[in-house]
C-alpha cells in the first residue's frame, strides 16, 4: 500500500482504479517551488508502482491548473549560492518520471496552465510555457515537447515570446484535445480515465509506450542541453530583474547581461 499522505502540495484521491492527483498550492495558483517540484517527482513514482491506480487524472486546487514557476520562491533561491540553484538534475527527473509513468493520465486543466497524455481544458484555460518572460530558457521540456505537439515554427513563436495561448487556440493548433465548460472538465477528464482503464490495460499501456519512444528519443537529444542553457539563464542578470519586477510590480528592464 502507497503511503500518499506523506505529501505536502499534492492530494492524491484514488477511486475505481482512477487516482486523482490534485495540485495544492491554491493560494499561490499552485505555482511550483522547488517543493512541489520535488513532490511531484517522487509521487509520480510512488503512482507508477501502484498496482490499484490504472489511470491518473491531473488537476489544480482553486482556479488555477498551475501559474507555472514561483516567482517569489524564485527570489529566496536568488539566495543561495549559485551550485545550489542549477535546476538541471531535477528538472530531468521530473520530465523523465512523467514520461515513464506507465498508467495514462488525463490533465483536467481548470485554469492558467503556464508549463501528458490526453488533455481537457476550461473554456477560460490558457496555456503557456512563460519561461523567457522571466530570463529563463524553456529548458525543462518545453523545447521537446512544444514543436512536437505544434511543429517547430509554432512552438519557437510561442516559446521565444512566453504567450499564453486561449483554449479555443490551444485546442486548434493542438496543445490540448478538447475544451469544455468550466464545470464539466474534471468529469470529462474522470470519464476519460474510466474508459480508459476499463479498456485492454495493456494494449493502451503499450500504445502510449510506443508513441513515446519518439519523444525518449528527442529528449535523449535536445534534454540535458535545453535544461544546462536553462542552468545557465538562473544566473544570468535579466532572471534576477524578472524576478525583481515582478515582486516590485513593475515592467522588467532587460540588459541582456
Amino acid at each position: 500500500m502507497v503511503d500518499y499522505g506523506r505529501y505536502k502540495n499534492l492530494i492524491v484521491d484514488k477511486a475505481d482504479k482512477v487516482a486523482t492527483l490534485t495540485f495544492n498550492r491554491p493560494e499561490r495558483l499552485n505555482a511550483f517551488n522547488w517543493e512541489l517540484h520535488s513532490e511531484l517527482e517522487d509521487v509520480l513514482l510512488d503512482l507508477n508502482v501502484d498496482e490499484e491506480v490504472h489511470a491518473i487524472v491531473i488537476t489544480g486546487a482553486g482556479r488555477a491548473f498551475s501559474a507555472g514557476g514561483d516567482l517569489r520562491g524564485m527570489q529566496d533561491d536568488l539566495d543561495q549560492p549559485p551550485m545550489k540553484r542549477i535546476p538541471m538534475y531535477h528538472g530531468r527527473l521530473l520530465v523523465m518520471n512523467l514520461m515513464e509513468v506507465r498508467q495514462h493520465n488525463i490533465p483536467a486543466v481548470n485554469g492558467d496552465a503556464e508549463g501528458c497524455d490526453v488533455i481537457m481544458a476550461s473554456e477560460t484555460a490558457r496555456i503557456g510555457d512563460p519561461h523567457v518572460r522571466v530570463g529563463l530558457v524553456a529548458g525543462d521540456g518545453g523545447a521537446i515537447i512544444w514543436p512536437a505537439l505544434v511543429g517547430v515554427a509554432k512552438a519557437k513563436e510561442l516559446l521565444m515570446t512566453g504567450d499564453l495561448v486561449p483554449a479555443s487556440e490551444a485546442e486548434r493548433i493542438g496543445l490540448v484535445n478538447r475544451v469544455l465548460p468550466q464545470e464539466e472538465v474534471l468529469p470529462a477528464a474522470m470519464e476519460m480515465a474510466t474508459r480508459l482503464e476499463n479498456a485492454a490495460t495493456w494494449a493502451i499501456r503499450w500504445t502510449k509506450h510506443s508513441i513515446n519512444k519518439q519523444l525518449r528519443a528527442q529528449m535523449e537529444m535536445t534534454l540535458d542541453m535545453s535544461l544546462a542553457l536553462e542552468s545557465l539563464t538562473y544566473i544570468s542578470d535579466d532572471h534576477k530583474e524578472a524576478v525583481a519586477a515582478f515582486l516590485e510590480k513593475r515592467k522588467p528592464n532587460y540588459t541582456g547581461l
